[in-house]
């Protein structure tokens, strides 16, 4: 079993510019969630938006390309990938000639989808979307849509995970609403980098206290861990504690390496977001 100090995060590393598919190195997803009281089937759905700005190849001719990838992980796949390896992988691109998009497209899904799915019993693929550069300037920037926590004057003293913080009030009518942070911060689990993102909470159900909720997103400011595990620790703290009806949890990421990760994790089946990068981003 792959663990994340064996990976190429923290070390230096050689970057390979022929094309590689061994460089993708998955992370098994269920000793995170062991950890969170996730042992049998998740009690959410959702997936891992990933955007790709640094992706290059030479065609027939050898003449440079390059796109933006939207690359979307189902998060029920056994496995994420380590980001860094995700890189290096997108790096190993740079001087290997390709028919066309079509070709490296094609390349990324079936590469990406091998190692997310590696040991499973019915593997399926994950989705790719290149857009090229006639396309650039149809990409959106749009912040997160919903009310902001962080109006809120709130004095802070939690740095790391304080989901006691979280509290609901249960026996009241039940509202429905969508809940913003700019101000979630966590570390990489291996390096100590630190992970910038905004963050949004849609839920139905017992209010869910503001400035209660505020704070414990704040309390992830020292805590280490991967993105997607962050996201699904946000999901299972605020659905056991505040045991709200529906529930979304929903994190973008600022880039890092030319690369941002998005997680989504929902208590019922919805269409994804659209993987709209925000200003920050």
């Amino acid at each position: 079993m792959n663990s994340p100090d064996q990976s190429q995060l923290g070390r230096a590393s050689a970057y390979a510019d022929q094309y590689d598919a061994s460089l993708l190195y998955p992370l098994p997803r269920q000793p995170k969630r062991d950890e969170i009281g996730v042992t049998g089937a998740p009690p959410f759905f959702g997936a891992d938006l990933w955007t790709a700005f640094e992706l290059s190849w030479l065609n027939p001719r050898g003449k440079p390309q390059v796109a933006i990838a939207h690359v979307t992980v189902p998060c029920e796949t056994p496995n994420i990938v380590e980001s860094k390896s995700f890189k290096l992988y997108l790096n190993s691109f740079n001087n290997t000639r390709f028919a066309d998009a079509a070709e490296v497209q094609a390349r990324i899904r079936a590469d990406v989808s091998e190692a997310a799915w590696r040991g499973a019993d019915r593997p399926s693929t994950v989705g790719v979307k290149l857009v090229l550069p006639e396309m650039f300037d149809r990409e959106p920037v749009h912040e997160l849509d919903g009310l902001l926590l962080d109006r809120l004057d709130v004095e802070c003293d939690r740095y790391t995970p304080a989901p006691e913080l979280l509290r609901a009030a249960q026996g009241e009518a039940p509202v429905t609403e969508t809940l913003v942070s700019h101000l979630l911060k966590s570390n990489c689990l291996v390096t100590g980098q630190p992970d910038w993102g905004s963050v949004r909470i849609q839920y139905s159900g017992a209010q869910i206290d503001q400035a209660g909720l505020l704070q414990y997103l704040v309390s992830f400011r020292n805590h280490n861990e991967f993105h997607e595990q962050c996201v699904e620790r946000i999901f299972m703290d605020v659905w056991t504690r505040c045991r709200p009806i529906k529930l979304s949890v929903y994190a973008r990421y600022t880039r890092r390496g030319g690369l941002d990760i998005n997680p989504l994790r929902t208590s019922h089946p919805q269409a994804l977001p659209p993987n709209t990068r925000t200003a920050r981003q």
